[in-house]
């Protein structure tokens, strides 16, 4: 029998910088820069910066989006929409997807590295049903609960760190399961990115439309359509034997 890993110090390096990130965001005052009100009252003078610097801006809000979600920093949507106002939906989709892709893999890994042994081996009853139930079905797991905005990201990045689940399977899941609510967000952001440049200002009401809403709650039923069907399947087997 493999005796339980033993905790060291070290290994909680990577979450300690990343909490440190989170504490320093909050300690230099950065998180009032991350609003809508912070967004319409700059919003002229980013456009001309991103005009000016061309490719070298949407690397550099690939990078700021990356670390944003590897520090757990609130604000994505804000961020997803600003994207969306200064480089158009579609580059905006795809560097968000992959830099929020990239930030929480940092998080798995800092979590699993630091504390996913030591903790699954010491894990109750509880954990241990759960672990089960994401290594009979990870992906489809991990896919729901990208795609149903009922969770927090950050939860969301570190409960499969302490859960057994691969990070191939997670960074896949991640992805996919992103990707929806990225593009509509985009489409909407590069939207308002009109409505601003035409003299208007930004409101969460004009984000949070009955249409948005609708699309969202469409998006949380599509997301367990797998699940249930799998599920069904497994009740019309058993029924047949």
């Amino acid at each position: 029998m493999r005796p339980p890993p033993r905790f060291s110090l070290a290994r909680l390096l990577p979450l300690f910088v990343l909490l440190a990130g989170l504490a320093a965001f909050f300690l230099f005052g950065l998180d009032r820069y991350i609003s809508f009100k912070a967004l319409g009252e700059h919003f002229v003078a980013l456009k001309s910066w991103v005009e000016g610097q061309g490719s070298l801006a949407l690397a550099a809000f690939g990078l700021l989006y990356a670390l944003a979600i590897a520090f757990s920093i609130p604000g994505g949507l804000v961020l997803t929409l600003t994207g969306a106002m200064l480089f158009g939906w579609a580059a905006n989709a795809a560097v968000v997807i992959v830099s929020a892709t990239l930030g929480a893999a940092a998080v798995f890994l800092a979590a699993r590295f630091g504390l996913g042994e030591p903790l699954r081996a010491k894990a109750g009853p509880t954990l241990k049903k759960m672990e089960a139930g994401f290594r009979k079905n990870a992906f489809s797991y991990l896919l729901a609960l990208r795609l149903i905005p009922l969770f927090p990201f950050w939860l969301v990045n570190l409960a499969p760190a302490f859960l057994g689940v691969r990070l191939s399977t997670y960074v896949l899941a991640t992805a996919i399961g992103i990707a929806p609510a990225t593009l509509v967000f985009s489409i909407i952001g590069e939207g308002l990115g009109v409505v601003v440049e035409a003299g208007g200002d930004i409101r969460a009401d004009r984000i949070l439309t009955p249409t948005m809403i609708a699309a969202l709650v469409a998006l949380a039923v599509l997301a367990l359509v797998p699940v249930l069907f799998r599920r069904w399947q497994a009740r019309r087997g058993a029924s047949g034997s």
